[in-house]
């Protein structure tokens, strides 16, 4: 994708009105733009221009009350409902930790922002978007029938910018890097894995040895990763559901991390999306999106922290998930689902 675009925004809305109905994504990728300019085209009408300041946005943010946060990529979006509350900002990184909000969030990342009203059959939807260099998405927050919707027009004024132009210029999108790693220094690998004390030390041992975590993964072998069947994922959400064990699942993009720590109970298969349809929770994912996953082991100071990893055909992680190590109990019981849990290319992986 180019700096610009050639399309107005008059030819962006024209085509938008034939396709109602279509998903904001699906239909800017089939018009060959970036969902950042599809919402940009109607600045002045349903969308207004906010600021995408961190330390100004999640403040205003707590006083719309109880909202659903969802942060997506291209094969997993994860929904989680509570209040924008207990906020730590950062040069680097910024986060918000408390009873249901878990987010990792990355400045640099957010670049656009806009406040949206669209009447829906439903009724009038109001959402805060914001969005990277590229026009991708990189968090969502929904207002519900239990929000402060009194608050909307005063927190949106507070955010509004300057420039309410009605078209966006993008970047390229950054590719996704192959999967980087070095079979003769597996032994080099091995032993600096060996050494962590701290799941967090992970990526800069993979960076001092120039591997990235899907390279390190194909590289480490026995005793560190597991290569696992494609059905894994979705057998460890039946599983976990069936026998109560709470989980992890850390679902991102380059601008934003979301976390759901807890049990999970209604898993639903639609078409090729696996879901989970909680209350105050949900996860969908594409299913046929997934090429690898690894069951991985990394040391920690508490014991070793192990993880199911999934990634697509293009090396991109697409969702992680981990046991609830702080409970009684969990731990092995998490790792016992994940023991279970089929090897790749096994002939009967249900």
């Amino acid at each position: 994708m180019g700096a610009t675009t050639t399309i107005s925004a008059g030819e962006i809305k024209a085509a938008r009105l034939e396709e109602p109905k279509m998903r904001d994504r699906d239909f800017a990728d089939k018009i060959g733009i970036s969902e950042g300019q599809l919402v940009a085209a109607h600045v002045g009408e349903t969308a207004t221009r906010i600021t995408a300041d961190m330390d100004i946005l999640m403040p205003a943010l707590t006083r719309l009350g109880e909202v659903m946060a969802l942060t997506r990529n291209e094969s997993c979006v994860i929904e989680k409902v509570g209040v924008y509350d207990n906020y730590r900002g950062g040069e680097h990184a910024c986060l918000i930790v408390n009873g249901e909000m878990d987010l990792r969030m990355f400045p640099k990342r957010w670049v656009h922002g806009f406040a949206i009203e669209h009447e829906t059959e439903k009724g009038m939807r109001r959402t805060i978007q914001i969005f990277d260099a590229a026009g991708d998405a990189t968090h969502k927050v929904f207002m519900r029938e239990g929000s402060n919707v009194d608050a909307w027009a005063s927190v949106v004024a507070e955010l509004r910018i300057d420039d309410q132009s009605n078209t966006l210029n993008v970047e390229p999108r950054q590719p996704v890097e192959d999967a980087k790693g070095d079979p003769a220094k597996a032994d080099k690998l091995r032993e600096e894995w060996d050494k962590m004390t701290d799941t967090h030390q992970f990526l800069m041992m993979t960076r001092r040895l120039k591997f990235n975590r899907l390279g390190a993964y194909r590289v480490a072998g026995e005793g560190y990763v597991r290569k696992l069947d494609t059905t894994a994922v979705e057998i460890l959400l039946n599983k976990a559901a069936e026998t109560e064990t709470p989980i992890m699942v850390f679902v991102g993009n380059q601008g934003c991390i979301e976390i759901h720590t807890g049990p999970v109970k209604r898993i639903v298969e639609m078409g090729p999306w696996i879901n989970v349809l909680d209350p105050g929770f949900d996860l969908h994912l594409r299913k046929d999106h997934i090429a690898e996953v690894y069951a991985v082991k990394k040391h920690t100071k508490r014991g070793d922290a192990i993880s199911v990893e999934v990634f697509g055909a293009d090396g991109s992680l697409i969702t992680q998930v981990f046991g609830v190590l702080a409970q009684e109990g969990a731990a092995e019981q998490w790792n016992a689902l994940v023991a279970a849990l089929p090897d790749a290319n096994t002939e009967d992986a249900a």
